[in-house]
């Protein structure tokens, strides 16, 4: 069973949580993580200017996804950084290319789960999440969350994201902050989580 991890990062942080999500499918007996990162739609000079050329070089690596491969996929995790409480440009844009999926009903009844990054603590993580579900349920996807068994959404002692609707992690000023060990372990559970569903619903 093959799960895609399909994402865009600017600065790694998104990239480092695809990382452990794809590490928490792969502890499914059966299930696979392929990750891949949305197309690029900002111009170099832009990216310059805004100090993510060296950071995306980490991740360049990784290929470019096309709207195809998610019907290939038996199950989806999406991962965006928040932009003013929704989902980035470039993920927005290339969604809004799998209106032939829509119109195919290709994605119908496959899982799919969404992690997201902000840089301050309330940065609308979970309007992020949220609002990225209104495209998964117009492609008949089966939503899939963090639920409360991951009990690291419940930590008092420490600044942290993640909530039921899926793993998150904080960037801090100038993204300064890395998720954290706590913030990771949400995202492999996520991952774990998505493909132990996904391999009930392949049945």
């Amino acid at each position: 069973m093959k799960v895609l991890i399909v994402y865009y990062s600017m600065y790694g942080h998104i990239h480092r949580l695809a990382e452990a999500a794809a590490e928490g499918v792969k502890s499914v007996n059966g299930a696979d993580a392929e990750m891949r990162r949305v197309p690029e739609t900002l111009p170099e000079e832009v990216l310059e200017k805004m100090g993510a050329i060296e950071a995306q070089k980490a991740f360049a690596h990784v290929p470019a996804c096309t709207v195809d491969e998610l019907v290939s996929a038996d199950a989806v995790i999406f991962g965006t950084p928040t932009r003013f409480g929704n989902m980035c440009g470039q993920m927005k844009q290339f969604l809004d290319a799998t209106g032939k999926l829509w119109m195919e009903g290709a994605l119908v009844g496959k899982a799919a789960s969404v992690f997201t990054c902000s840089n301050t603590q309330h940065g609308g993580q979970e309007s992020t999440i949220l609002s990225f579900h209104n495209v998964l349920f117009h492609q008949g996807m089966v939503i899939v969350g963090l639920p409360y068994t991951f009990k690291g959404q419940m930590k008092m002692d420490e600044i942290t994201g993640c909530s039921p609707y899926g793993a998150s992690t904080i960037a801090g000023a100038g993204g300064s902050r890395l998720p954290s060990e706590n913030e990771l372990e949400g995202a492999r559970f996520q991952g774990r989580h998505l493909a132990e569903i996904a391999m009930k619903l392949t049945k």
